[in-house]
């Protein structure tokens, strides 16, 4: 890295560590290398302050979010939430209360036979996404585990559609509930879900992160589009972080891929916010089109993952 890129970098890094402290403490873990007293004092703030207290001071006296378990317009209810608060490491005393809230009086409703929130409906995108939220707070079941194992595609993906096991999987699901396995494993889980966990991996390596396994033609120029928050929503990024955060070693199947994201580098070392998913959020994080610390966070981990220099 010449003196010049070695700058850019390091006023990235900088300019990474001036943000909330959901992205100050993932900086310090992955960028930085800081040690666990550091990060841990970090994370701490998160439902303290910024945008993990703003989402902390939204929850109703019944547990929800937004008034609902879910909503299939905007992106405040509670099943978008929980999954938020998961992503921005909020994690103490005020958090968990919070979730205790929800798991005592929350459900999905007479449609699901009131079934407790963190045991999930039906679908495989909302149950991986309630997972992912749960586990790393104890409230992760076996009953929503049981569901997504067996709604694992013939190929190794899931589908929220899929009439048949032989049905071809999707992105959207397969994303969501791959993470969901990896954040069940990471918090203990008592299951084996790692040949579930593997298939999933490969249905998404297999096809470079991108592209139809039967033609290689690239399956939707929007995930090429890097957003946060992603909700159920696949794109590239997405991909590549779910591969880092889980362990996979860096795979000469998604080279392309890598090379989109140091592609969409500005010459500032840093990557904008490219859309925001519909709907009314729950809190306003970044702004389109203008520099993203969510993504150029992602970005950057996902280029030391792959062994790339990410010089702009």
């Amino acid at each position: 890295m010449t003196a010049g890129a070695s700058d850019v970098h390091d006023r990235t890094i900088d300019w990474l560590l001036d943000g909330d402290p959901s992205i100050r403490w993932q900086a310090l873990r992955d960028l930085v290398g800081a040690s666990d007293d550091e990060v841990a004092t970090e994370r701490a703030r998160v439902e303290r302050e910024g945008w993990g207290a703003q989402l902390l001071d939204l929850q109703d006296a019944a547990g929800t979010w937004g008034g609902t378990v879910w909503k299939p317009d905007d992106r405040d209810a509670t099943d978008t939430v929980v999954l938020l608060l998961a992503q921005l490491g909020a994690d103490g005393d005020r958090t968990r209360a919070a979730l205790e809230r929800t798991a005592a009086g929350v459900d999905w409703g007479e449609e699901w036979g009131h079934s407790p929130f963190f045991e999930g409906e039906v679908e495989a995108c909302i149950n991986g996404r309630v997972l992912t939220a749960a586990a790393p707070y104890g409230h992760a079941t076996e009953v929503i585990l049981g569901k997504l194992l067996d709604g694992q595609q013939t190929d190794g993906g899931w589908n929220c559609y899929a009439e048949t096991p032989a049905d071809p999987g999707s992105f959207h699901s397969t994303i969501c509930v791959v993470e969901a396995l990896a954040a069940y494993r990471d918090a203990g889980g008592q299951t084996d879900v790692s040949e579930s966990l593997r298939r999933g991996q490969e249905y998404l390596l297999n096809r470079g992160l991108m592209r139809r396994l039967s033609t290689g033609e690239l399956i939707d120029e929007a995930w090429l589009d890097f957003r946060f928050p992603n909700y159920w929503h696949y794109d590239v990024l997405r991909g590549l972080d779910l591969l880092r955060a889980a362990g996979v070693p860096f795979d000469d199947r998604v080279a392309e891929a890598v090379e989109l994201v140091r592609s969409k580098r500005r010459p500032d070392g840093r990557w904008a916010l490219d859309g925001l998913l519909c709907g009314r959020p729950s809190v306003a994080f970044e702004t389109v089109g203008e520099p993203s610390r969510w993504i150029t966070l992602r970005a950057l981990r996902v280029l030391d993952w792959a062994g790339v220099q990410s010089t702009p």
